[in-house]
């Protein structure tokens, strides 16, 4: 019988040598870990036998993996994609688990296993493909804001499943009152998570950073993790729905990125341990013997899978191209299945036998996923032959847009900062074309008579169609770094002479920017800097005249329009007093509308605190319109105002009960 020392000093030894190995042949670490723990667990060299021991380090490897998760969990972010969340994702899970117990049942398993089987081949690889998604820089993207949204949805899910699955485990004649005890557990653990847990905890970590101690900090981190884990614990739940609770509270907390900055450097190696731990549950005599079903199992869990989610993302109105790459991004086995299928194992729901089927094809489409997904385009284009088509529309649109200007700039991103540059260009007169891939902003600021349009500033033919030989300079807006690289990448590619500007919000990231071939790099902190120095110099008599009365003017012309900014579905600031900031949208005004005929004093949209900034009629735009402007139907209004105050708007503009969608 191993110690626990000499345990962990066997598995660091063999993990080290595999994961250098691997890194060497540039294959991806987690084959290592699963390897590690494949090769030394009792089914193979029985170097790590089961033990208590061995349960004890699965269970904390487990622990670990569901706190940096929950940790990632955002309800903000849940509410502001609350359409998408429970839309295509709860439809996702439940037809995935209804088809699962269909089948399981037909097979003459239990409707209790086929219900922990449907909740365990329904989850997903978040760690997977979050982390693909943004190398590839698709988070944002039309699919990637769907593939987040299933995603939210299946961590919200496995909570109900920790705590009914061993419910099912109860013998028959008590299933009833066990169910009925685990609806009311799952009701008291949503309440201290909604409720009880935030009250506490935001408090509580106020007074320990109050120390200033870092060491301090993260032992409190890991009080409050194994707290809740030892709670949930004792409640007959499980240790892993506590971890997961302890990571989303800590996420509503203000210290969120601290504690995901002090525990970056372990993520991986946690990550690592989970997948050891479910190398060690794999019998490869098991899976040689019963190698058929389980290659007909992966090929029905991947591809059907795929198949079932991208037919429920066409239902909810997705076009093909987007729909088949949610599909194959989301098609594999996830964390929180293993996870899922360990605890159905443990209580015996599922026998040894379908264990090893279902274990092993769920690896095996996990070992896939990486190349499903950097294989998707072409994919995509050889089942939907209409990508084409596609492609050439946005093209085209984009070409029209920018063939009536020469010598102007080309702005990647319209988000606020994007909005903001684009009406200094606009009063200076200076040319521009704006790219963005935020389909309800594009919708909204062109309908407004905006200058931008739909388009991935990532692709090469997109920015060749905005005039790209023919402009003076590109600015590039995104706060994200490896999605600025990669455009300015393709700029140099295309034209090394053209000047190319790029914000940046982390100051360490200006000289790879810069090595990258930036003429300029903007980063926000320093320009703060810059607005303080120039007041500070001012008010010690230093004469910078002209400095401090160009930033006057600047604040007293344009700060009125610079408050506002057209919201879209990718931006999520994810703090409450963002969300209330103003915002600016567009509103036809149909012939039927009871705006129609009506001044803008006798609307009255102040009582909203909503202002009207423009107004656009045949084409031509007024700004800051006069309170005798009277309304006449196809004029575009641009209001400024609260999310609330601008649902009130509406109504008294619209026939429409609201047209905007924006009250939270």
């Amino acid at each position: 019988m191993h110690s626990t020392l000499e345990l962990v000093l066997i598995l660091l030894t063999a993990t080290v040598l595999l994961v250098a190995l691997f890194r060497g042949l540039r294959l991806p670490a987690l084959l290592a870990y699963l390897l590690v723990g494949i090769l030394t667990g009792p089914h193979t060299l029985g170097w790590v036998p089961e033990s208590g021991e061995a349960s004890y380090l699965a269970e904390f490897g487990v622990v670990f993996l569901m706190f940096s998760i929950g940790l990632e969990f955002s309800l903000q972010q849940l509410k502001t994609m609350r359409h998408k969340v429970f839309g295509l994702g709860g439809a996702q899970v439940g037809v995935t688990l209804a088809l699962v117990l269909a089948v399981a049942m037909a097979l003459g398993l239990s409707w209790q296993a086929g219900v922990a089987l449907g909740g365990i081949i329904a989850m997903s690889s978040t760690a997977i493909v979050s982390r693909l998604l943004a190398e590839r820089v698709e988070l944002h993207s039309a699919h990637g804001r769907q593939i987040i949204g299933v995603l939210l949805f299946q961590d919200l899910a496995v909570v109900p499943l920790l705590i009914l699955i061993p419910a099912f485990a109860a013998h028959q004649e008590n299933l009833g009152m066990e169910l009925a005890l685990a609806l009311g557990k799952a009701l008291a653990v949503l309440w201290v998570l909604l409720y009880l847990g935030q009250k506490l905890v935001r408090p509580w970590f106020h007074q320990v950073a109050r120390h200033k101690s870092s060491e301090l900090f993260m032992l409190n981190v890991l009080f409050v993790t194994l707290g809740l884990a030892y709670l949930t614990e004792k409640a007959g739940l499980s240790l892993a729905l506590g971890a997961f609770l302890a990571g989303i509270l800590i996420s509503e907390t203000k210290y969120r990125y601290q504690v995901e900055a002090d525990i970056k450097p372990f993520r991986d190696m946690l990550l690592g341990l989970f997948f050891i731990t479910i190398g060690m549950l794999l019998d490869l005599h098991a899976v040689f013997a019963n190698l058929f079903w389980i290659l007909l199992l992966l090929v029905v869990l991947v591809a059907g899978k795929a198949f079932l989610i991208t037919l429920i993302s066409r239902v909810s109105g997705s076009n093909p191209g987007v729909a088949i790459r949610t599909g194959l991004a989301l098609s594999q086995a996830g964390e929180f299945g293993f996870v899922l299928l360990e605890q159905a194992g443990s209580l015996h729901l599922l026998g040894g036998h379908i264990l090893q089927i279902t274990l092993s094809a769920m690896l095996l489409s996990m070992l896939v996923a990486p190349f499903l997904i950097q294989h998707s385009e072409r994919i995509v284009q050889l089942l939907y032959r209409g990508e084409w088509n596609d492609q050439a529309l946005n093209l085209h649109r984009v070409m029209v847009k920018s063939s009536a200007v020469s010598g102007h700039a080309i702005v990647c991103g319209y988000g606020r900062t994007g909005q903001n540059l684009a009406r200094f260009l606009e009063d200076d007169n200076v040319p521009f074309i704006a790219l963005d891939f935020d389909p309800a902003r594009v919708h909204a600021a062109g309908t407004a008579g905006e200058n931008v349009v739909y388009g991935d500033a990532g692709r090469r033919e997109i920015l060749m169609a905005a005039g790209l030989r023919r402009a003076k300079a590109v600015v590039i807006t995104f706060t994200d770094t490896k999605a600025s690289l990669k455009i300015l990448n393709l700029v140099r590619d295309l034209n090394p002479t053209l000047p190319v500007i790029v914000r940046t919000t982390d100051v360490t990231e200006m000289e790879k920017i810069q090595k990258a071939g930036a003429t300029e790099v903007v980063p926000e902190q320093l320009e703060g800097s810059l607005m303080l120095a120039s007041s500070t110099l001012m008010t010690l008599g230093v004469p910078l005249a002209r400095v401090v009365k160009r930033i006057r003017h600047a604040r007293e012309s344009h700060y009125s329009q610079l408050r506002g900014y057209f919201f879209g579905t990718s931006d999520d600031t994810g703090e409450e007093a963002e969300q209330n900031l103003p915002r600016m949208v567009s509103v036809e005004i149909g012939p039927d509308d009871k705006g129609v005929g009506k001044t803008l004093a006798e609307l009255k949209l102040e009582d909203f605190g909503v202002r009207v900034t423009a107004v656009r009629r045949h084409d031509i735009r007024g700004f800051d319109p006069a309170p005798e402007t009277r309304l006449e139907a196809s004029d575009v209004l641009v209001l400024l105002g609260p999310p609330d105050g601008l649902e009130a708007a509406s109504v008294r503009l619209l026939k429409k009960k609201s047209a905007l969608g924006l009250a939270k």
